[in-house]
């Protein structure tokens, strides 16, 4: 997988949600949902920095093969921060009980991405 690609339009992505949560939802959600919308945004942030690490790392060693951190720090974005997005947005009570499996996720991304440093 292309992570500087990827990890380059996550960060455009996170740039946009997080213009929008600050300006357009401002007057539409209470402290309670902006607080969900900031965290998820942060950790979307955070975690698009890990793949750009990746996809750095790709780079400059073939013979790194952190992909699967990679994929785990995308597949916690999705599961972590799409939840709380749309928690925070719609209001959605039960995404509550997905958000925990896209912090595993982080978890073992950034897990894997030392494995693979002291191999």
């Amino acid at each position: 997988m292309n992570f500087l690609f990827i990890g380059s339009i996550l960060g455009v992505l996170v740039v946009v949600l997080g213009a929008f949560g600050a300006h357009g939802l401002k007057h539409v959600l209470d402290d309670y949902g902006l607080s969900i919308y900031n965290k998820a945004v942060l950790y979307h942030m955070f975690h698009t920095l890990g793949i750009l690490i990746v996809g750095l790392l790709q780079k400059l060693d073939v013979n790194f093969s952190g992909e699967t951190s990679g994929c785990f720090f995308l597949i916690g974005i999705i599961l972590f921060s799409g939840s709380l997005y749309l928690m925070a947005i719609f209001n959605i009570k039960w995404l509550g009980m997905v958000t925990p499996f896209g912090g595993i996720a982080f978890v073992i991304g950034w897990l894997l991405l030392a494995k693979n440093q002291i191999n």
